[in-house]
């Protein structure tokens, strides 16, 4: 029997992000996330419309786990008699995804414009190593 690793992040990932969403009414705040990378960085962009920056918390750790949580607060009092229909949810998120990456954490930038948070975290010296191109000729 073989065990790769990757099999197990995403087991985990799954667990973390189960654990993170298990009261429904939370789940439709869960920020949707893309995770790109390039050979000098790795970015994450979080969609987390509604929310001002100071209500977001945002983690990283340095086993790789970078955690991104807040509270989109309602900012009217309720008032069931004069709200006819609403699919706006308010409430708190928790997203935590692990980077499979050997990282720069304390370099890790973050900026927020427009409902979407950007998080820039360097790649380690090492990492940046791990891969060499190789050319090749026409034979």
């Amino acid at each position: 029997v073989s065990h790769n690793p990757t099999d197990f992040r995403n087991l985990m990932n799954y667990f973390w992000n189960f654990m993170d969403n298990t009261n429904a009414e939370f789940s439709d705040l869960s920020p949707k996330i893309q995770v790109t990378e390039n050979k000098d960085a790795v970015k994450v962009v979080a969609e987390i419309p509604g929310i001002d920056e100071k209500e977001i918390d945002l983690k990283v750790s340095m086993d790789g786990y970078l955690s991104i949580s807040g509270e989109k607060k309602n900012e009217t009092q309720a008032n069931t008699k004069d709200n006819y229909f609403s699919e706006i949810s308010y409430g708190m998120f928790r997203r935590t995804l692990q980077l499979p990456w050997d990282l720069d954490y304390e370099a890790t930038t973050a900026s927020y414009n427009n409902g979407v948070l950007t998080v820039s975290i360097p790649k380690s010296q090492t990492e940046k190593q791990k891969f060499k191109k190789i050319s090749v000729a026409k034979s």
